[in-house]
C-alpha cells in the first residue's frame, strides 16, 4: 500500500550528496517512522485512559511529538503547512534537538533486567497463550530483552520489534562485552538467549580483562557472556563459525571445555556453506542447557540440496528432517551422536566428522560465480560513479 511513497522518499535520500547506499540514511529514516508509529500509539493509549476515566502520561515530551513538529493542525483541524517545520529549520530541529533527545529517550526507556518464566519465549508462538490481561503484560514488557553496540542494527532491532507487536522494546544501546562478568548476579539472568554473535570480530586488551578466558575474538567472548548469563535450567542457541569446535589455541580449548562441563550441549546443527552472506565461514548453532554437564551430543549436517545464497536462503521447509530427528536425537544419513567419553580431554575436539560419510562439498557452478562478479562490478562502479562526483 505503501510501497510507491517509501520508494518515492527513497529515491530523493539516495541522489543526496554524498550518499552511496541507503545505510546512510537507515538510521534516521527508522527513527522517523519510530516516531510516526509513537504518536499514533500514544493517541490510542490516551483515548484508551479517557473512556476508562484515567489520567494518560505521554512518553515523549509534546514538541518531540509528531503532531507538534511534522503535521501540526489549525484550529479548524487542517494541516498547518505554515507551521510544519521543513527545509533548514528541519534540519536545525532534527540535528539540534530530536535525535540528542532521542538518544537519552532511549537509555531511559530500557528497563530492569528480569524475565518471566512460561509466557515470554517467542511472541508470535506465545501470543495466544496469553490469556489474560497479565499475561498480555508480561508479553509485553518483561520478556524479550536485548542489547546492541551499533547504532544503525540498534535502531533496526527497535523497529523490527515494535512491527512485530512489541510496543515498548526493552533493548538498549550498550557494548554488552564491556561488561565485567564477575558482576553478574542471579537478576542479571535470563531463562533463553538465541544470539548470532559477529564472526572474526577483535576486542581490546581492556575488554578482554572482562573475561576469565581471554582472547581476541569476540564470538568467543560473547560465548562466555552466555554462558555466565543464563540461569540454571536456562536454554540457548547460538550461531557461531564451525571453526570454534576444533581449534586448537588455549582459549577455544579452554571454552569447549567451559561448555561441555557446565552445559549440556545436546545438539550441534552444522549448517550448509553461504547461509549467511558475507560470514565468509562455514557455521554451526549450538544448542544447550546449563546446569548439567554434557554427556552426549547429538550432530546433524543440514543438507538443503541445493547452493545457499542471497537469492536462494534457507527457509523453514530446509529444517523439517532436523526438527523431526532432533525430538528424539534418532541416528540418521545426516546425523549421529558422540559420546564425551570418547571426546580427547587434552583439547575437546567437537569437529563435525560424520560417521555416514556424506562430507562432500557443494561446489558452486561456473555459471553462480560469474554473475556474482558481474554483481559485485557493478557495485563497485557505482560506488566509483559516486566519489568522482565529489571530487
Amino acid at each position: 500500500m505503501f510501497e510507491q511513497t517509501f520508494q518515492n522518499i527513497d529515491d530523493i535520500l539516495h541522489k543526496d550528496a554524498g550518499c552511496t547506499s541507503e545505510l546512510d540514511y537507515t538510521e534516521q529514516s527508522s527513527w522517523l517512522l519510530f516516531l510516526k508509529y509513537l504518536d499514533a500509539l500514544e493517541s490510542d493509549n490516551a483515548a484508551e485512559a479517557r473512556l476508562e476515566g484515567k489520567a494518560y502520561s505521554v512518553i515523549l515530551a509534546e514538541s518531540f511529538r509528531w503532531e507538534s513538529w511534522a503535521t501540526p493542525k489549525t484550529p479548524d483541524g487542517r494541516l498547518d503547512h505554515n507551521a510544519a517545520m521543513t527545509g533548514d529549520d528541519l534540519r536545525d530541529f532534527v540535528n539540534g534537538k530530536l535525535f540528542p533527545y532521542l538518544a537519552g529517550f532511549k537509555q531511559r526507556a530500557s528497563g530492569p533486567n528480569t524475565i518471566e518464566y512460561k509466557i515470554g519465549e517467542v511472541f508470535d508462538f506465545l501470543l495466544p497463550q496469553a490469556t489474560k490481561a497479565d499475561d498480555l503484560k508480561t508479553l509485553q514488557t518483561r520478556t524479550f530483552y536485548g542489547k546492541e553496540k551499533k547504532p544503525l542494527a540498534y535502531v533496526i532491532e527497535i523497529m523490527n520489534m515494535i512491527l512485530h507487536g512489541i510496543e515498548a522494546p526493552n533493548v538498549i544501546h550498550t557494548n554488552t562485552l564491556a561488561e565485567n562478568i564477575a558482576d553478574i548476579q542471579e537478576r542479571d539472568r535470563y531463562d533463553v538467549i538465541m544470539a548470532n554473535p559477529p564472526f572474526g570480530g577483535t576486542e581490546r586488551k581492556e575488554v578482554q580483562q572482562n573475561f576469565p578466558i581471554k582472547t581476541g575474538e569476540t564470538a568467543f567472548l560473547f560465548l562466555q557472556h552466555f554462558i555466565k548469563t543464563l540461569r540454571a535450567g536456562g536454554r540457548a542457541a547460538i550461531v557461531i563459525k564451525n571453526t570454534f569446535l576444533s581449534n586448537t589455541d588455549n582459549a577455544s580449548t579452554s571454552i569447549r571445555k567451559l561448555l561441555l562441563e557446565g552445559c549440556n550441549l545436546h545438539t550441534v546443527l552444522d549448517m550448509p556453506g553461504g547461509t549467511f552472506q558475507g560470514a565468509g565461514v562455514k557455521t554451526v548453532v549450538l544448542f544447550c542447557e546449563k546446569g548439567a554437564p554434557t554427556r552426549k551430543v547429538w550432530f546433524y549436517q543440514l543438507k538443503p540440496g541445493r547452493n545457499m545464497g542471497k537469492t536462494n536462503p534457507l527457509n523453514d521447509d530446509d529444517l523439517v528432517d532436523f526438527v523431526q530427528h532432533q525430538k528424539t536425537f534418532a541416528d540418521s544419513a545426516q546425523s549421529w551422536s558422540v559420546d564425551v567419553t570418547g571426546i580427547d580431554a587434552a583439547t575437546y575436539d567437537l569437529s563435525v566428522k560424520n560417521p555416514n560419510g556424506g562430507d562432500e562439498v557443494a561446489l558452486r557452478s561456473p555459471q553462480d560465480i560469474l554473475d556474482e562478479i558481474a554483481a559485485l562490478d557493478a557495485e563497485s562502479a557505482e560506488v566509483l560513479a559516486t566519489i568522482r562526483g565529489l571530487v
